[in-house]
């Protein structure tokens, strides 16, 4: 029976291998070693790579039966779409004429635009779940890795003011922190769980062992393909298209600023906790000694008794 026909790469490879010269094995194994890594690289850097000639990538490609190095490379690419896209969109916008100043105009209307689209996407029965939800909860875990992480200590720092019990779980010990802590949760706890494209399989890992232990997840996310969604109960979707990074993180904050403004405004006694937390921080906050002495001093002098009787005026000299 003849075998099938070969689809990807690497299979191509696989059927080409003992009629491949000693140069393009050479290549083959650059290939099979570095796949995501060579799908990003045009033909001479390949080549260089490799420490073979041009002209050798270029034979080596359709030796595998392509028409040429472009199809060989877009047949790579396919493979990993999701994660090379802002990477070829990042190639396209560096190869085009830019000063540093249109560059940082480009980005601010970016985050400008991505801030608009996640305000025109909001739903607000899932915004006023979200807070409800935040609200009620016994225990609030935050989850995000990679550069959600950094978004995740801000949402948590967000919500401390508000919720009785806040954990970040992304920790020094990785994520097996999270999925011990999340291990002793409930139906009383709930899972606020961020991931963006490219999507993290920690965050993932983390949420399905929430889902196990009925724990409700909250997921903020970029859209309702993203395969957070389908595991939470609630989601809040931002905008994050960028030309220069993987996401645009200003719309992801913009969002979390959003929803703790939010649950600040639904938070029994929110004033009375805002109030601790300013008066707990208070001699670390620059300019509050100056404040405090000059009440102090305030105070002394309103305590201080009269030096002369009331009613008696300097006789006039």
């Amino acid at each position: 029976m003849p075998a099938p026909p070969a689809t990807t790469v690497s299979q191509r490879i696989a059927q080409a291998l003992p009629q491949l010269t000693r140069s393009h094995r050479q290549v083959a194994d650059y290939v099979l070693e570095r796949p995501l890594q060579v799908a990003t690289l045009p033909i001479d850097e390949l080549a260089t790579a490799a420490g073979v000639s041009v002209a050798t990538a270029n034979r080596f490609a359709r030796a595998l039966g392509f028409d040429g190095y472009a199809n060989f490379r877009a047949e790579l690419v396919r493979g990993f779409e999701p994660l090379l896209a802002p990477v070829e969109r990042m190639r396209g916008n560096l190869a085009q004429p830019s000063t540093v100043a249109e560059v940082f105009a480009a980005a601010l209307d970016e985050s400008r635009g991505n801030i608009e689209a996640t305000r025109q996407s909001l739903d607000p029965a899932s915004c006023e779940a979200a807070v409800q939800r935040i609200l009620g909860a016994r225990t609030v875990f935050v989850a995000g890795f990679g550069a959600s992480a950094w978004l995740a200590g801000l949402l948590q720092h967000g919500l401390d003011a508000y919720c009785a019990d806040v954990r970040l779980l992304p920790s020094v010990s990785g994520v097996t922190h999270g999925a011990r802590a999340l291990s002793r949760g409930g139906p009383q706890d709930l899972l606020v769980a961020l991931t963006f494209p490219r999507y993290l399989t920690d965050t993932l890992a983390l949420t399905r062992i929430a889902r196990g232990q009925g724990v409700g997840v909250l997921a903020l996310t970029d859209r309702p393909s993203s395969p957070l969604a389908p595991l939470a109960d609630v989601a809040l979707y931002a905008q994050t298209e960028t030309r220069y990074r993987p996401n645009c993180e200003t719309s992801v904050l913009a969002l979390i600023e959003a929803l703790t403004s939010a649950v600040a405004l639904r938070a029994p006694g929110a004033f009375q906790a805002a109030s601790k937390v300013v008066h707990s921080v208070m001699p670390w906050l620059h300019g509050a000694q100056d404040l405090r002495a000059a009440n102090a001093q305030k105070t002394r002098q309103q305590q201080t008794p009269a030096t002369r009787a009331p009613g008696r005026k300097k006789k006039a000299r």
